[in-house]
């Protein structure tokens, strides 16, 4: 063999050798969104966010993402992730924005060893008694988000409420978070209603019913559709003149204010992000976020965002399999566009900020997000998770 054919086979093998190095270095990523129907727009908020995420990195070329569409239910959700597991072979999972999706593939997860990042499905169980130490959330629980609101509004001086939320686990996992703490503050619950999920496009009879109550507030869990319209209802039915309106957060998401319109003017709510959040931090991911999509981000982006920065996080503290990622997230903590955030090593759930805020009319006439008060470092006791 000559010296040229050698130089050009030794050549070869170490260009083969760079290559297969670069493939291993590569992280694969199934990411398990809702695409279509109801929820498709807060999938591409996370998807959106999460992608901000790698590219601020500079790691784009790092990962490798294989998207499938749960279409928010359960089935659909856990053939999906068996497909990304098993024949996909991903190192990781994130996404989820049903808790139904969430349950369903919670086993799975945990059998197979595959880390997954939640990036909004808030089943309290999910880092409570069903805990993982595969599953770290970065969203929210949903009595994270809603507790603190039951001090704070007895603190305002509210001492009766009335409540009403879609008739399925997270609408009374959001109520019982609040009532509890408000019932534990000195409040009163004077009624609630849970209104059939998804099916709900008249709230008069329940409007009604609170009403003739007569307490001092109302507090309610909607989300998506059925918080635009409830808003709306709730204002043209003049009850926001006469009882004051509170909730959790996703009553007023931003990406829901252009539909409501002035009927959300006055409401205030409790969220872990809103966009007008004064820091560098997030005054540098709307600005990013706004560039990449011509709009202001919502509390989905920020969850996917922090999805990715995690996983980011986790590979540059030297995470390259399954089990370093899962080890690696548990120590994720940093200041990010919602503030400081840690992962809780004793449930795996998000350590962060709880935000009150108003909805009121900005100087260029658009409905925007002013903060009232923030409760610093929320985070849920173990509820029976033992990791």
């Amino acid at each position: 063999m000559n010296l040229t054919v050698k130089s050009a086979l030794a050549g070869a093998f170490a260009l083969s050798a760079t290559t297969a190095m670069a493939q291993e270095d590569v992280i694969d990523v199934g990411m398990i969104l809702p695409y279509v129907g109801v929820y498709a727009s807060l999938g591409e908020e996370i998807d959106q966010g999460f992608v901000l995420a790698l590219e601020e990195a500079g790691m784009t070329d790092r990962f490798n993402i294989i998207r499938e569409d749960t279409e928010a239910s359960p089935q659909v959700g856990v053939a999906a992730t068996r497909k990304l597991v098993l024949q996909d072979e991903v190192d990781v999972l994130t996404g989820l924005v049903s808790s139904g999706v969430l349950a369903a593939i919670r086993d799975f997860v945990d059998q197979s060893q595959t880390p997954l990042i939640v990036s909004n499905a808030g089943n309290d169980e999910a880092t409570g008694a069903d805990c993982s130490p595969y599953i770290t959330r970065v969203s929210f629980s949903n009595a994270q988000v809603n507790r603190p609101m039951g001090q704070w509004l007895y603190d305002q001086g509210v001492r009766t409420v009335y409540t009403l939320a879609p008739d399925y686990a997270a609408g009374r996992q959001h109520i019982g978070a609040f009532v509890t703490a408000f019932e534990a503050a000195g409040g009163e619950v004077l009624g609630q209603d849970y209104t059939p999920f998804g099916q709900t496009q008249d709230f008069g009879p329940y409007l009604t019913t609170a009403q003739a109550a007569d307490p001092d507030a109302i507090f309610v869990f909607y989300a998506g559709g059925e918080a635009i319209n409830f808003v709306k209802q709730y204002d043209s039915f003049g009850i926001k003149d006469e009882t004051p309106l509170y909730g959790s957060g996703f009553l007023t998401s931003q990406l829901y204010l252009d539909a409501e319109g002035p009927a959300a003017l006055g409401v205030i709510t409790s969220l872990h992000y809103l966009p007008t959040l004064d820091t560098p931090e997030n005054k540098a991911f709307v600005e990013a976020f706004q560039a990449k999509a011509n709009r202001l981000p919502s509390e989905y982006a920020v969850q996917g965002y922090d999805a990715g920065r995690a996983l980011v996080e986790a590979v540059k503290a030297g995470a390259t399999d399954r089990e370093s990622i899962k080890e690696a997230l548990r120590d994720v903590q940093y200041t990010g566009p919602r503030g400081p955030l840690e992962i809780d090593p004793a449930t795996n759930n998000i350590v962060q900020n709880v935000y009150i805020y108003d909805i009121v009319e900005g100087e260029d006439g658009k409905l925007t997000q002013e903060l009232l008060d923030t409760v610093e470092a929320v985070r849920d006791e173990p509820n029976g998770c033992e990791l």
